[in-house]
């Protein structure tokens, strides 16, 4: 009984903690700076922060992703191709890949044991497709949820943390899946001038290609599995 009460006060104080960093950020308008518009007018006072304080400003920038990410906001995509801009493709790719995905992991850890009843009452219905998937597939399921833009990212978060996927897969996973979107954002941040908008950057060919590439290991794998049973039967 005691351990059932502190597990309720544990879920009341991160739900409290949850909601205060809500508050503040729409008290602050954290949204006005998370569009392409700031990020392209604000390009060169960063590029200078950073010249100045590189380890500073790539912690700033990591711990402000996390947070952005791990409560679902709106504001990932821009912060990638601010990314790029700042601190190129490579260096950029690295930041990002970790932050998304520390981010990622903290919304899924978020849904699963706060928000459980709130997810399962407002997505329940695109729950059941998320569950069947990974019946059948398990991690590989969410790899190609990951390359193919089905689901918003961050619905796939709240959404994984209602299923029994271990956080630990559910984090190197992710962390696989979304690099190719990784790159191609960074990479056209670092022309951040010629970006006029996000839908720009995902021209239909680019979508297909993430298609193709997230059915691939999906294919691969029922190839593998049409071959062994073929075998089998060839032998017995």
């Amino acid at each position: 009984m005691r351990n059932k009460s502190k597990g309720y006060i544990k879920k009341i104080v991160i739900g409290l903690v949850i909601t205060g960093l809500v508050i503040v950020l729409k008290l602050i308008n954290a949204g006005d700076y998370l569009t392409l518009s700031y990020i392209k007018e604000s390009q060169q006072g960063f590029q200078e922060l950073y010249r100045e304080h590189s380890l500073s400003v790539i912690a700033a920038y990591a711990g402000i992703y996390i947070l952005v990410t791990s409560l679902s906001l709106p504001g990932a995509a821009v912060m990638t191709l601010a990314a790029g801009a700042l601190f190129g493709l490579v260096a950029g790719t690295v930041v990002v890949s970790f932050a998304s995905t520390i981010g990622a992991t903290l919304a899924c850890f978020i849904s699963r044991f706060i928000l459980r009843d709130w997810v399962q009452g407002r997505f329940g219905d695109r729950l059941k497709t998320i569950n069947e998937g990974i019946e059948r597939e398990g991690a590989f399921y969410l790899f190609t949820l990951r390359l193919i833009p089905v689901f918003p990212f961050w619905l796939i978060n709240l959404l994984m943390g209602l299923t029994t996927m271990r956080l630990t897969t559910f984090y190197w996973v992710s962390q696989a899946g979304m690099l190719a979107a990784t790159i191609v954002f960074v990479n056209a941040g670092r022309e951040l001038g010629k970006v006029e908008s996000l839908s720009g950057i995902l021209s239909p060919t680019l979508i297909l290609s993430f298609v193709l590439l997230g059915l691939f290991p999906l294919m691969t794998k029922k190839s593998i599995a049409f071959y062994k049973a073929r075998k089998e039967k060839t032998i017995f």
